[in-house]
C-alpha cells in the first residue's frame, strides 16, 4: 500500500486480529521515510498494547504516544493528549485501536478531527481467519459495522492478518485468500495489503511483517 505524507493509518479489528503487532511494524517501517507517530488507543486490553514498546520507538526516533496510566498499575483510560497536535506535528501517524466496538468508542471523540482530514486518513479493518470467532465473512462484516459505529467513522479498506502465531508459514497465508475475497465481497471494501512473514517475497498487495508481540510464556525477543 503506497502511503503518502501526512497520512493517518487508524487500525480497527476485533481482539487479537495482530492490530498491535501490526502498527508496531508499520511505525518501524514509515519511520525510515519521515517523522512517524504511534498513537496507542487502546483502553480496554492492558496485555498486548504498543505502549509495550517504548524503548524500541525511542531508539528508532519514533513519537509514541499512550494513554495516561499505560502499564503502571494504575492502567485505566485517560486519553489526555493532544491528537491534533501530534498528527500536524507529524509526517506519518499510526494509531492503534482497541478492539471490537467496546475499544473503538474513544475515537469517537475525536469524531470531528478524523473526518477533517478527508483522503489523508485510512481506517483499515485488520482480520484473522485463524481466529475462532472470525471464521465467517459474515461475522468478520458483522464486527466491522459495529465498530464503525462506535467511531461513527467508515473503514476505508481491510488487511488480511491471517496468521498462527509462531506456527505461520506461506501456505497457511496463501489458504486465507479465499476467505479475505469473500469479506471484501460482503463489506465492500478492497483489501489494502495481506501480511505476510519476513523475507517472503512479495509485490505491492503485501505487507511483510516482522513477530514483534509475542506471549507472555515466550522468550523475549531481541531487536536490531
Amino acid at each position: 500500500m503506497e502511503i503518502g505524507r501526512n497520512s493517518v493509518i487508524m487500525l480497527t479489528g476485533d481482539y487479537g486480529c495482530g492490530k498491535t503487532n501490526l502498527a508496531v511494524n508499520l511505525a518501524l517501517r514509515l519511520a525510515e521515510k519521515g517523522k512517524t507517530s504511534i498513537v496507542d488507543m487502546d483502553t480496554v486490553n492492558p496485555y498486548f498494547r504498543s505502549a509495550d514498546f517504548g524503548e524500541l520507538f525511542s531508539a528508532r526516533g519514533i513519537n509514541a504516544v499512550f494513554p495516561q496510566y499505560a502499564n503502571t498499575n494504575l492502567d485505566i483510560p485517560v486519553l489526555n493528549f493532544d491528537l491534533e497536535s501530534v498528527i500536524s506535528d507529524s509526517d506519518f501517524t499510526i494509531i492503534d485501536v482497541g478492539g471490537s466496538d467496546a475499544g473503538a468508542y474513544p475515537v469517537g471523540r475525536y469524531e470531528s478531527l478524523f473526518k477533517s482530514l478527508g483522503e489523508k486518513l485510512e481506517m483499515l479493518y485488520v482480520f484473522n481467519m485463524y481466529r475462532l470467532c472470525e471464521r465467517s465473512a459474515d461475522k468478520v462484516a458483522e464486527t466491522l459495522c459495529e465498530i464503525e459505529s462506535a467511531c461513527r467513522l467508515k473503514c476505508t479498506g481491510l488487511v488480511n492478518n491471517s496468521n498462527l502465531g509462531a506456527e505461520t508459514t506461506p501456505s497457511v497465508i496463501a489458504q486465507s485468500a479465499e476467505f479475505a475475497e469473500k469479506v471484501a465481497e460482503k463489506t465492500g471494501l478492497p483489501i489494502k495489503f495481506t501480511c505476510v512473514t519476513e523475507n517472503e517475497k512479495t509485490d505491492e498487495t503485501h505487507l511483510p511483517v516482522s513477530r514483534l508481540v509475542t506471549l507472555p510464556w515466550e522468550t523475549e525477543r531481541e531487536y536490531d
